[in-house]
């Protein structure tokens, strides 16, 4: 498979089956229950690093790790603790420690050997490094609420052909442009704590009739969620999503306990759009340099393909509508680049009022 052609709100493209993600005894949604302090102390980050590790140690098997098979059945699935403290060169009660929450300071080379151990790849690397860096209680003030610029505003108009969203933490859609309302919804007809990609296509009915492969596209999107919440776990947002998600989804509550995570900057989205039918389309995530947690997506189709002239025909059909609405009413399309020429005339909220 190839990673790069699975995104955060894509499809692998060859339409196969997401994989079967770590189950563990019980879902953790932001903090382990009975952890302690909860996600804002010491203690409920520190069980989420431990909870982490006993997941990732639960997904290996002996012969992934090159350790000699036996005859003797093992009661849990994975390696066991005392397998995985050898392959990292640690002793097996510092090893428990660490899957237990404790409040101990792992050396670098110690986490890479631990990361080595459980054969982690640099995202998973990286959620880890997050999760422990981020053990101490914060003392930092409350991240301001994100803005997108003026000028990433005239961005999406320009392009007001082409599918682009601005999306910040949380996975929150800051942004969106005509034919990405069009393409998916016009998030800015949501309430503002609604406007969230992660929401929108786990909760929405809607999103399940349109991605042709939803399953992937939901699990993707959970594990970009993780990612998120391990950088940011003082978020009382983030907490209140996941808590919202995990109470009304079971397919959340599975793939949050699966501590799975992964940052897919490009891949293949797969539609079944109401209006035009099968689409699929490429996308590219670019990271925006003013505000790290912030990224623009945007689509496209091959020039000449199936998908490329299904696209202009619902661009063509929005204009029709929005030129017939126009008639009807006898007004005239604001001059105003904070107005969307949408079909159904409304204010665009590029720039939402939070």
């Amino acid at each position: 498979m190839d990673p790069s052609s699975v995104g955060i709100a894509g499809t692998i493209s060859d339409g196969q089956p997401v994989p079967a993600l770590p189950r563990t005894s019980r879902p953790t949604f932001g903090v382990e229950p009975g952890s302690g302090t909860g996600q804002n102390g010491v203690m409920g980050q520190s069980a989420e690093f431990g909870q982490f590790l006993r997941v990732m140690r639960a997904r290996m098997s002996p012969e992934a790790a090159g350790l000699p098979t036996t005859s003797t059945v093992r009661r849990v699935p994975g390696l066991r603790r005392e397998e995985i403290a050898q392959l990292a060169g640690v002793s097996t009660d510092y090893y428990s420690r660490l899957e237990q929450g404790r409040q101990i300071r792992p050396s670098r080379a110690v986490v890479d050997a631990v990361a080595r151990a459980l054969q982690l790849d640099a995202t998973e690397r990286a959620h880890m490094l997050d999760l422990l860096h981020n053990c101490p209680p914060s003392s930092k003030s409350p991240a301001p609420v994100q803005r997108v610029r003026a000028g990433l505003w005239q961005l999406l108009d320009a392009i007001g052909d082409t599918p682009a969203l601005v999306l910040g933490r949380r996975t929150d859609v800051l942004s969106s442009n005509r034919m990405a309302n069009l393409l998916f919804t016009d998030f800015s007809d949501l309430p503002v704590r609604e406007r969230n990609l992660s929401r929108w296509i786990i909760l929405e009915p809607g999103a399940r009739e349109l991605f042709r492969d939803w399953k992937v596209v939901a699990a993707e999107t959970v594990a970009a969620l993780r990612v998120d919440v391990g950088r940011h776990p003082n978020d009382p947002q983030a907490n209140q999503l996941v808590g919202e998600l995990a109470v009304t989804s079971e397919h959340f509550r599975q793939w949050w306990a699966g501590h799975h995570v992964t940052t897919r900057p490009s891949g293949t989205v797969r539609l079944h759009h109401p209006t035009v039918g099968d689409l699929e389309l490429d996308f590219e995530t670019l990271a925006l340099p003013d505000d790290g947690d912030q990224s623009l997506r945007i689509y496209s189709t091959k020039p000449g393909s199936p998908s490329h002239d299904a696209l202009r025909l619902l661009s063509s059909w929005a204009h029709s509508e929005s030129d017939s609405a126009m008639q009807l009413s006898g007004n005239p399309l604001s001059g105003d680049p904070g107005v969307d020429a949408s079909p159904m005339g409304r204010e665009s909220k590029h720039n939402p009022k939070q």
